[in-house]
């Protein structure tokens, strides 16, 4: 029995560094919208984002990759990458920087449903109460946004959450690969495909502070956290890894508004973003409280 508490224990413990590491890793990651906002890349299309972040990203995961494994599902898992990085930076460089990232958090009920159908994972009352008050949250948000725009437009916004949710599913389904490696060959993929249409538009860095800038958009707002990412989504469920990043989209608007907000370009985030923002927050805090509820359940049990 002690050994068998030993084991639970290592699990746990497992567990808990996971979930501190995808907060790291949306720390990181909220810092997207400073990048995207900056002024030094005013005028530049997403795709021409997305390609500089990647060939930075791929320069700190490349070289810590320790098994490089070839297989067919890279094939669709490094394609959905290349669409989550186009769909995500066109709509992040067009609208109101925590556009972007709201609608990215569609994506809890396509990895929930997807995931327990495709990856048979296990759900409970909590896990559905966190998707019920977060799609509250994001409608909210998102439903005043939905009158004015393009067909074009209207899809690439529902297409953000869709394609970030393949991502985290692809993602577990990958887990039997080292993190490092299908981070870095999708990082490397996204370069090969936007490389010719950065090649067509001609827009490069020329000035130091860009190079900089995007080292820094690649390497620590992509690179790193996605490499956290993808190791601590091995440990747990996607549904409860988006749960947790939704840490994000809350930190996003801050760091553009420290930031941009002097600029007369900044645009404030609307009422309805903070009100949906709270939603979301209810649906975490009960995803967790029942976590917690649980773990000292077991502990006591033990």
């Amino acid at each position: 029995m002690q050994a068998l508490s030993n084991v639970d224990q290592a699990k746990r413990a497992a567990i808990v560094r996971a979930r501190w590491m995808i907060v790291l890793a949306a720390i990181l990651w909220s810092t997207s919208g400073f990048f995207a906002k900056a002024p030094w890349f005013e005028g530049w299309p997403g795709f021409v984002l997305a390609f500089w972040r990647a060939a930075f990203a791929c320069l700190i995961l490349l070289p810590i990759v320790r098994k490089p494994q070839w297989s067919v599902r890279l094939i669709p898992v490094t394609l959905i990458f290349v669409a989550m990085n186009y769909t995500y930076l066109t709509v992040m460089e067009r609208y109101e920087a925590s556009n972007a990232i709201w609608l990215q958090y569609t994506a809890p009920i396509w990895i929930i449903t997807l995931g327990v159908i495709m990856l048979k994972e296990k759900t409970g009352w909590a896990d559905w109460a966190m998707v019920f008050f977060q799609m509250i949250g994001v409608l909210v948000i998102l439903i005043p946004q939905f009158q004015d725009d393009t067909l074009w437009g209207l899809t690439l916004k529902i297409l953000v959450g869709f394609t970030y949710a393949l991502v985290v599913l692809s993602l577990r389904w990958m887990r039997d690969f080292e993190a490092a490696w299908i981070v870095g060959i999708n990082h490397v993929v996204t370069c090969v495909v936007f490389l010719p249409f950065v090649v067509q538009v001609g827009i490069y860095p020329q000035e130091w502070i860009q190079w900089v800038a995007l080292a820094a958009f690649g390497m620590l707002q992509m690179g790193l956290p996605y490499w956290l990412f993808a190791k601590s989504v091995k440990q747990i469920p996607g549904h409860e890894a988006t749960g947790i990043v939704i840490l994000e989209p809350i930190l996003v608007p801050l760091w553009v508004y420290i930031a941009w907000g002097h600029l007369t370009s900044y645009e404030r985030p609307e009422v309805s973003t903070l009100i949906g923002a709270v939603f979301i927050l209810i649906g975490l805090v009960i995803r967790f409280m029942n976590e917690r509820k649980t773990s000292r359940q077991l502990a006591m049990e033990g």
